[in-house]
């Protein structure tokens, strides 16, 4: 039998609701690596930990983010529920941002790479503390 009619007759998988949904598996590392695994968007979130909510304030932090990626990184973490934009208090006719509830329960994630980072990186330093 030819190999055209083998694989014409072999069933087909279906694809798994991980790789309908762009995922590379379902572990639960990786789902999450693929969301904040880069080396900006834990930055992010660590700015909305420190209160910071408008563009200009996080394009204010040392590392230096690009405006591109900025915006990037924002409307993934939008899209994923872990961050809701909302009409600025401050700034009349601008938007600004803050953790949703999903997003505030990474706070013990972040306390512990901060955590980790200063016990295990020489030269590391706490210079902002987290709003309570």
């Amino acid at each position: 039998m030819s190999n055209a009619k083998q694989n014409a007759a072999r069933p087909r998988k279906k694809a798994s609701p991980a790789q309908m949904e762009g995922r590379r598996s379902v572990c639960p590392v990786a789902c999450a690596l693929d969301l904040f695994g880069d080396k900006w968007t834990l930055l992010v979130v660590r700015d909305l930990l420190l209160g910071k909510a408008h563009f200009k304030e996080f394009l204010a932090s040392p590392e230096k983010i690009a405006t591109n990626i900025l915006s990037d990184r924002l409307a993934r973490l939008v899209d994923h529920g872990i961050v809701e934009r909302y009409p600025s208090t401050d700034i009349a006719g601008r938007e600004a941002y803050r953790l949703t509830a999903k997003g505030l329960a990474l706070r013990g994630l972040m306390a512990q790479i901060r955590a980790w980072g200063l016990a295990n990186i020489e030269g590391t330093e706490a210079r902002l503390q987290a709003e309570s």
